[in-house]
Protein backbone atom coordinates (compact mmCIF):
# COMPACT_ATOMS: atom_id res chain seq x y z
CA UNK A 1 0.00 0.00 0.00
CA UNK A 2 1.34 3.78 -0.89
CA UNK A 3 1.65 6.71 1.63
CA UNK A 4 -1.29 7.70 -0.19
CA UNK A 5 -3.53 4.87 0.69
CA UNK A 6 -2.46 4.48 4.00
CA UNK A 7 -3.33 8.19 4.67
CA UNK A 8 -6.44 7.84 2.77
CA UNK A 9 -7.27 4.25 4.79
CA UNK A 10 -5.69 6.31 8.41
CA UNK A 11 -8.67 9.46 7.64
CA UNK A 12 -11.36 6.88 6.87
CA UNK A 13 -10.66 4.48 9.72
CA UNK A 14 -10.51 7.57 12.23
CA UNK A 15 -13.91 9.11 10.46
CA UNK A 16 -15.76 6.26 11.57
CA UNK A 17 -14.99 7.56 15.33
CA UNK A 18 -16.82 11.02 14.68
CA UNK A 19 -19.27 11.97 12.39
CA UNK A 20 -18.56 14.32 9.91
CA UNK A 21 -14.73 14.17 10.37
CA UNK A 22 -14.31 12.78 6.74
CA UNK A 23 -15.80 16.25 5.10
CA UNK A 24 -15.47 14.55 1.39
CA UNK A 25 -14.10 11.42 0.07
CA UNK A 26 -14.06 10.54 -3.53
CA UNK A 27 -11.06 8.66 -3.76
CA UNK A 28 -10.56 4.49 -4.73
CA UNK A 29 -14.12 3.13 -3.74
CA UNK A 30 -12.48 -0.35 -2.66
CA UNK A 31 -10.66 1.60 0.36
CA UNK A 32 -13.51 3.13 1.85
CA UNK A 33 -15.64 -0.76 1.62
CA UNK A 34 -12.71 -2.53 3.34
CA UNK A 35 -12.70 0.21 6.20
CA UNK A 36 -16.52 0.06 6.37
CA UNK A 37 -16.14 -3.69 6.98
CA UNK A 38 -13.94 -3.96 9.50
CA UNK A 39 -14.66 -3.35 13.54
CA UNK A 40 -13.99 0.19 14.42
CA UNK A 41 -10.19 0.34 15.15
CA UNK A 42 -8.75 1.53 18.21
CA UNK A 43 -8.06 5.30 18.61
CA UNK A 44 -4.49 4.33 20.38
CA UNK A 45 -3.98 1.93 17.27
CA UNK A 46 -4.85 4.80 15.13
CA UNK A 47 -2.28 7.04 17.02
CA UNK A 48 0.21 4.22 16.13
CA UNK A 49 -0.52 4.09 12.42
CA UNK A 50 -0.47 8.01 12.30
CA UNK A 51 3.37 7.61 14.28
CA UNK A 52 4.67 4.87 11.69
CA UNK A 53 3.03 6.81 8.74
CA UNK A 54 4.97 9.99 9.55
CA UNK A 55 8.40 7.47 10.17
CA UNK A 56 7.75 6.69 5.96
CA UNK A 57 7.03 10.37 5.19
CA UNK A 58 10.00 13.30 4.07
CA UNK A 59 8.78 16.81 5.27
CA UNK A 60 6.30 18.04 3.39
CA UNK A 61 2.40 18.38 2.62
CA UNK A 62 1.30 15.01 3.48
CA UNK A 63 3.21 14.76 6.42
CA UNK A 64 1.65 17.90 7.65
CA UNK A 65 -2.00 16.73 7.21
CA UNK A 66 -0.72 13.02 9.09
CA UNK A 67 0.55 15.14 11.94
CA UNK A 68 -3.10 16.83 12.78
CA UNK A 69 -4.34 13.07 11.89
CA UNK A 70 -2.26 11.98 14.33
CA UNK A 71 -3.00 14.55 17.32
CA UNK A 72 -6.61 14.36 16.66
CA UNK A 73 -6.29 9.98 17.05
CA UNK A 74 -4.43 11.25 20.31
CA UNK A 75 -7.11 13.28 21.59
CA UNK A 76 -10.01 10.02 20.89
CA UNK A 77 -7.68 7.57 22.84
CA UNK A 78 -7.45 10.25 25.84
CA UNK A 79 -4.12 11.53 25.40
CA UNK A 80 -4.06 14.70 27.83
CA UNK A 81 -3.68 17.92 25.53
CA UNK A 82 -4.53 21.16 26.70
CA UNK A 83 -6.95 22.91 23.62
CA UNK A 84 -4.28 25.01 22.61
CA UNK A 85 -1.95 21.75 22.00
CA UNK A 86 -5.28 20.22 20.17
CA UNK A 87 -5.68 23.27 17.98
CA UNK A 88 -1.80 23.47 17.04
CA UNK A 89 -1.51 19.84 16.79
CA UNK A 90 -4.18 19.85 13.96
CA UNK A 91 -3.70 22.85 12.49
CA UNK A 92 -0.46 24.33 12.69
CA UNK A 93 -1.62 27.78 13.89
CA UNK A 94 -1.37 28.59 17.70
CA UNK A 95 -4.63 30.33 19.12
CA UNK A 96 -3.20 33.59 19.87
CA UNK A 97 -5.55 35.42 22.87
CA UNK A 98 -6.23 38.93 22.37
CA UNK A 99 -7.66 41.87 24.63
CA UNK A 100 -11.12 43.47 24.09
CA UNK A 101 -9.35 46.35 22.61
CA UNK A 102 -9.74 45.29 19.04
CA UNK A 103 -13.47 44.91 19.82
CA UNK A 104 -13.94 48.03 21.49
CA UNK A 105 -11.95 50.03 18.37
CA UNK A 106 -15.17 47.96 16.15
CA UNK A 107 -17.63 49.23 18.30
CA UNK A 108 -16.32 52.97 17.83
CA UNK A 109 -16.27 52.83 14.23
CA UNK A 110 -19.56 51.15 14.15
CA UNK A 111 -21.02 53.91 16.42
CA UNK A 112 -19.86 56.30 14.21
CA UNK A 113 -21.42 54.28 11.19
CA UNK A 114 -24.74 53.77 12.90
CA UNK A 115 -25.74 57.26 14.64
CA UNK A 116 -29.31 57.06 16.54
CA UNK A 117 -30.83 56.01 19.99
CA UNK A 118 -30.30 53.44 21.81
CA UNK A 119 -27.29 51.09 22.51
CA UNK A 120 -25.01 49.70 19.93
CA UNK A 121 -26.15 46.48 20.04
CA UNK A 122 -29.92 47.37 19.27
CA UNK A 123 -28.97 49.81 16.60
CA UNK A 124 -26.94 47.19 14.92
CA UNK A 125 -29.74 44.70 14.86
CA UNK A 126 -32.19 47.21 13.86
CA UNK A 127 -30.20 48.15 11.21
CA UNK A 128 -29.52 44.09 9.91
CA UNK A 129 -32.96 43.50 10.64
CA UNK A 130 -33.95 46.20 8.11
CA UNK A 131 -32.02 44.10 5.52
CA UNK A 132 -32.77 41.02 6.00
CA UNK A 133 -33.88 38.98 2.77
CA UNK A 134 -36.61 37.46 3.22
CA UNK A 135 -35.89 33.55 3.76
CA UNK A 136 -37.88 32.15 0.98
CA UNK A 137 -35.74 34.17 -1.46
CA UNK A 138 -32.13 33.22 0.01
CA UNK A 139 -31.31 30.31 -2.44
CA UNK A 140 -33.08 31.40 -5.56
CA UNK A 141 -31.20 35.09 -5.44
CA UNK A 142 -28.02 32.79 -4.02
CA UNK A 143 -27.98 30.78 -7.41
CA UNK A 144 -27.81 33.90 -9.46
CA UNK A 145 -25.38 35.77 -7.55
CA UNK A 146 -23.35 32.38 -8.18
CA UNK A 147 -23.35 33.19 -11.55
CA UNK A 148 -22.12 36.10 -11.85
CA UNK A 149 -19.46 35.24 -9.50
CA UNK A 150 -18.31 31.89 -11.70
CA UNK A 151 -17.65 34.65 -14.49
CA UNK A 152 -15.47 36.40 -12.37
CA UNK A 153 -13.96 33.29 -10.73
CA UNK A 154 -12.86 31.91 -14.46
CA UNK A 155 -11.11 35.20 -15.09
CA UNK A 156 -8.16 34.87 -12.61
CA UNK A 157 -8.44 30.65 -12.78
CA UNK A 158 -8.78 27.88 -15.19
CA UNK A 159 -12.30 26.00 -14.16
CA UNK A 160 -11.87 22.53 -15.16
CA UNK A 161 -14.67 21.46 -17.68
CA UNK A 162 -17.81 20.16 -16.31
CA UNK A 163 -17.24 21.32 -12.93
CA UNK A 164 -20.64 22.44 -11.56
CA UNK A 165 -22.60 23.54 -7.61
CA UNK A 166 -26.23 22.55 -6.72
CA UNK A 167 -27.80 24.67 -4.13
CA UNK A 168 -30.17 23.39 -1.37
CA UNK A 169 -31.57 24.79 1.98
CA UNK A 170 -31.23 23.21 5.53
CA UNK A 171 -32.18 23.89 8.68
CA UNK A 172 -31.37 23.30 12.64
CA UNK A 173 -27.89 22.98 11.68
CA UNK A 174 -24.83 24.61 13.95
CA UNK A 175 -23.22 26.08 10.94
CA UNK A 176 -24.79 28.84 8.32
CA UNK A 177 -23.37 27.07 5.28
CA UNK A 178 -21.93 24.09 4.23
CA UNK A 179 -20.19 22.47 0.83
CA UNK A 180 -20.49 18.79 0.79
CA UNK A 181 -17.99 18.00 -2.20
CA UNK A 182 -18.85 14.87 -3.56
CA UNK A 183 -16.18 14.25 -6.28
CA UNK A 184 -16.48 14.55 -9.83
CA UNK A 185 -15.85 18.05 -9.92
CA UNK A 186 -19.56 18.76 -8.12
CA UNK A 187 -20.36 20.37 -5.16
CA UNK A 188 -23.69 20.04 -2.62
CA UNK A 189 -23.90 23.74 -1.10
CA UNK A 190 -26.68 23.51 2.08
CA UNK A 191 -27.68 27.09 2.96
CA UNK A 192 -28.71 27.51 6.86
CA UNK A 193 -32.19 29.37 6.40
CA UNK A 194 -32.47 29.54 10.44
CA UNK A 195 -29.77 32.32 9.69
CA UNK A 196 -31.10 35.39 8.78
CA UNK A 197 -28.90 36.65 5.60
CA UNK A 198 -28.92 40.11 4.38
CA UNK A 199 -28.29 40.86 0.56
CA UNK A 200 -24.25 41.12 1.55
CA UNK A 201 -24.55 37.61 3.49
CA UNK A 202 -25.77 36.03 0.33
CA UNK A 203 -22.80 37.09 -1.65
CA UNK A 204 -20.17 36.56 0.61
CA UNK A 205 -21.77 32.45 1.51
CA UNK A 206 -21.31 32.55 -2.51
CA UNK A 207 -18.02 33.15 -2.59
CA UNK A 208 -17.14 31.08 0.16
CA UNK A 209 -18.38 27.89 -0.54
CA UNK A 210 -18.40 28.30 -4.57
CA UNK A 211 -16.76 30.56 -6.42
CA UNK A 212 -13.79 31.70 -5.53
CA UNK A 213 -13.91 29.51 -2.59
CA UNK A 214 -14.03 25.98 -1.28
CA UNK A 215 -16.01 24.43 -4.38
CA UNK A 216 -13.38 26.26 -6.68
CA UNK A 217 -10.15 24.69 -4.53
CA UNK A 218 -11.98 21.36 -4.25
CA UNK A 219 -12.73 21.33 -8.33
CA UNK A 220 -9.28 22.82 -9.31
CA UNK A 221 -7.35 20.24 -7.18
CA UNK A 222 -9.08 17.48 -8.02
CA UNK A 223 -8.66 18.05 -11.57
CA UNK A 224 -5.01 18.98 -11.19
CA UNK A 225 -3.39 16.88 -8.33
CA UNK A 226 -5.91 13.53 -8.75
CA UNK A 227 -7.06 13.59 -12.26
CA UNK A 228 -4.11 15.06 -14.23
CA UNK A 229 -1.71 13.75 -12.07
CA UNK A 230 -2.75 10.69 -9.76
CA UNK A 231 -2.42 11.78 -6.52
CA UNK A 232 -5.05 9.84 -4.16
CA UNK A 233 -3.98 11.88 -1.58
CA UNK A 234 -6.20 14.67 -3.07
CA UNK A 235 -9.00 12.43 -2.96
CA UNK A 236 -10.30 13.17 0.16
CA UNK A 237 -11.16 15.93 2.64
CA UNK A 238 -10.43 16.00 6.40
CA UNK A 239 -11.49 18.00 9.27
CA UNK A 240 -8.48 18.36 11.66
CA UNK A 241 -5.38 18.62 9.20
CA UNK A 242 -3.92 21.70 8.07
CA UNK A 243 -5.50 21.95 4.66
CA UNK A 244 -8.77 22.66 6.39
CA UNK A 245 -7.51 25.98 7.80
CA UNK A 246 -6.01 26.85 4.37
CA UNK A 247 -9.30 25.96 2.66
CA UNK A 248 -11.23 28.33 5.16
CA UNK A 249 -8.46 30.62 4.70
CA UNK A 250 -9.22 30.89 0.87
CA UNK A 251 -13.10 31.22 1.28
CA UNK A 252 -12.62 34.11 3.65
CA UNK A 253 -10.24 35.80 1.44
CA UNK A 254 -12.01 35.27 -1.98
CA UNK A 255 -14.68 37.78 -1.40
CA UNK A 256 -12.07 40.69 -1.25
CA UNK A 257 -10.59 39.28 -4.07
CA UNK A 258 -13.03 39.35 -7.13
CA UNK A 259 -16.11 41.64 -6.05
CA UNK A 260 -15.10 45.29 -7.39
CA UNK A 261 -17.35 47.89 -8.02
CA UNK A 262 -18.32 46.76 -11.79
CA UNK A 263 -19.39 43.31 -9.97
CA UNK A 264 -21.01 44.98 -7.27
CA UNK A 265 -23.37 46.61 -9.38
CA UNK A 266 -24.07 43.40 -11.23
CA UNK A 267 -24.94 41.85 -8.06
CA UNK A 268 -27.61 44.53 -6.97
CA UNK A 269 -29.12 44.27 -10.42
CA UNK A 270 -29.35 40.39 -9.69
CA UNK A 271 -30.87 41.19 -6.01
CA UNK A 272 -33.25 43.75 -7.75
CA UNK A 273 -34.46 40.68 -10.35
CA UNK A 274 -35.65 39.01 -6.95
CA UNK A 275 -37.63 42.00 -5.93
CA UNK A 276 -34.69 42.41 -3.04
CA UNK A 277 -33.28 46.41 -3.21
CA UNK A 278 -30.50 46.57 -1.48
CA UNK A 279 -27.03 48.93 -0.59
CA UNK A 280 -24.13 46.15 -1.08
CA UNK A 281 -21.66 48.64 -0.73
CA UNK A 282 -23.01 50.17 2.57
CA UNK A 283 -23.62 46.55 4.13
CA UNK A 284 -19.64 45.27 2.78
CA UNK A 285 -18.70 48.61 4.73
CA UNK A 286 -19.86 47.13 8.01
CA UNK A 287 -18.67 43.38 7.36
CA UNK A 288 -15.60 45.06 6.62
CA UNK A 289 -15.36 46.59 10.08
CA UNK A 290 -16.79 44.13 11.92
CA UNK A 291 -14.02 41.55 10.61
CA UNK A 292 -11.89 41.42 14.14
CA UNK A 293 -15.34 40.10 15.92
CA UNK A 294 -14.66 36.83 13.36
CA UNK A 295 -12.34 35.71 16.73
CA UNK A 296 -14.80 35.99 18.88
CA UNK A 297 -15.61 32.05 18.38
CA UNK A 298 -12.32 31.38 19.54
CA UNK A 299 -12.55 33.41 21.96
CA UNK A 300 -15.61 31.27 23.42
CA UNK A 301 -13.51 28.10 22.64
CA UNK A 302 -11.01 29.03 24.43
CA UNK A 303 -12.96 30.04 27.44
CA UNK A 304 -15.20 26.92 27.68
CA UNK A 305 -12.17 24.58 26.58
CA UNK A 306 -9.43 25.62 28.44
CA UNK A 307 -10.46 28.16 30.80
CA UNK A 308 -13.13 26.38 32.27
CA UNK A 309 -15.86 29.36 32.07
CA UNK A 310 -19.92 28.52 32.06
CA UNK A 311 -21.99 28.95 28.82
CA UNK A 312 -23.68 31.27 30.00
CA UNK A 313 -20.78 33.90 31.02
CA UNK A 314 -19.48 32.86 27.55
CA UNK A 315 -23.05 34.17 26.18
CA UNK A 316 -23.33 37.41 27.70
CA UNK A 317 -19.21 37.98 26.34
CA UNK A 318 -20.56 37.37 23.08
CA UNK A 319 -23.32 39.18 23.23
CA UNK A 320 -21.35 42.00 24.62
CA UNK A 321 -18.57 41.88 21.46
CA UNK A 322 -20.60 40.38 18.93
CA UNK A 323 -23.03 42.88 19.08
CA UNK A 324 -25.31 39.82 18.57
CA UNK A 325 -28.81 38.42 19.61
CA UNK A 326 -28.70 35.29 22.06
CA UNK A 327 -30.11 33.28 19.96
CA UNK A 328 -26.86 33.86 17.85
CA UNK A 329 -24.68 33.37 20.72
CA UNK A 330 -26.05 30.42 21.71
CA UNK A 331 -25.60 29.02 17.84
CA UNK A 332 -21.69 30.36 18.24
CA UNK A 333 -21.78 28.25 21.82
CA UNK A 334 -23.25 24.94 19.61
CA UNK A 335 -20.75 24.83 17.06
CA UNK A 336 -17.44 25.37 19.71
CA UNK A 337 -18.63 22.48 21.55
CA UNK A 338 -19.50 20.40 18.60
CA UNK A 339 -16.96 17.14 18.77
CA UNK A 340 -16.50 17.72 14.86
CA UNK A 341 -15.90 21.43 15.11
CA UNK A 342 -14.50 22.14 18.83
CA UNK A 343 -11.29 23.01 17.35
CA UNK A 344 -12.04 23.99 13.76
CA UNK A 345 -13.19 27.52 14.91
CA UNK A 346 -9.47 28.60 14.52
CA UNK A 347 -9.50 28.39 10.96
CA UNK A 348 -11.93 30.68 9.76
CA UNK A 349 -10.07 34.14 11.84
CA UNK A 350 -6.33 32.20 11.84
CA UNK A 351 -6.72 30.96 8.42
CA UNK A 352 -8.70 33.99 6.67
CA UNK A 353 -6.00 36.26 8.53
CA UNK A 354 -2.96 34.40 7.06
CA UNK A 355 -4.17 33.96 3.57
CA UNK A 356 -5.01 37.57 3.66
CA UNK A 357 -1.90 38.67 4.32
CA UNK A 358 -0.46 36.69 1.95
CA UNK A 359 -2.02 36.91 -0.71
CA UNK A 360 -1.88 41.03 0.05
CA UNK A 361 -5.11 41.63 -2.73
CA UNK A 362 -3.08 40.09 -5.43
CA UNK A 363 -4.98 38.06 -7.60
CA UNK A 364 -2.26 36.20 -9.06
CA UNK A 365 -1.09 34.95 -5.41
CA UNK A 366 -4.96 33.87 -4.42
CA UNK A 367 -4.58 31.75 -7.55
CA UNK A 368 -1.59 29.78 -6.49
CA UNK A 369 -3.50 28.86 -3.66
CA UNK A 370 -6.24 27.60 -5.44
CA UNK A 371 -3.64 25.31 -7.82
CA UNK A 372 -0.80 24.24 -5.18
CA UNK A 373 -0.57 22.43 -2.00
CA UNK A 374 0.80 25.42 0.29
CA UNK A 375 1.32 24.74 3.85
CA UNK A 376 0.43 26.65 6.74
CA UNK A 377 4.15 26.94 7.62
CA UNK A 378 4.89 28.89 3.79
CA UNK A 379 2.46 31.39 4.54
CA UNK A 380 4.27 32.31 8.33
CA UNK A 381 6.81 34.31 7.25
CA UNK A 382 5.55 36.49 4.97
CA UNK A 383 2.25 37.26 7.33
CA UNK A 384 4.87 38.05 10.09
CA UNK A 385 7.19 40.56 8.01
CA UNK A 386 4.80 42.49 6.23
CA UNK A 387 5.45 40.92 2.93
Amino acid sequence: MSAAEEYLVLGLRLGRHVDGLVDAYYGPPELKEEVDREPVADATTLAADADALLGKLDDGWLSDQVYGLRTYAGVLAGEHLSYSDEVEGCYGVRPQRVGTEQYEAVHDRLEELLPGDGDLAGRYEAWRRSRIVPAEKVVPALRDVLSVLRERTAQMVSLPEGERAVVDEVRDEPWWAFNYYQGELCSRVVVNLDQPDLADDVVELAAHEVYPGHHTEHSVKEQLFLRERGELEESIQLVPTPAALLQEGVAETGPSVILDDATGEQLVDVFRGHGIECDLAAERRVRDIRRPLRRLGLDAALMIHEDGVPDDEVQTYLERWGLVPPEQARHTIRFVTDPTWRAYVINYSAGGELCRGWVAGDPLRFARLLTEHVRVRDLLPAVSSGE
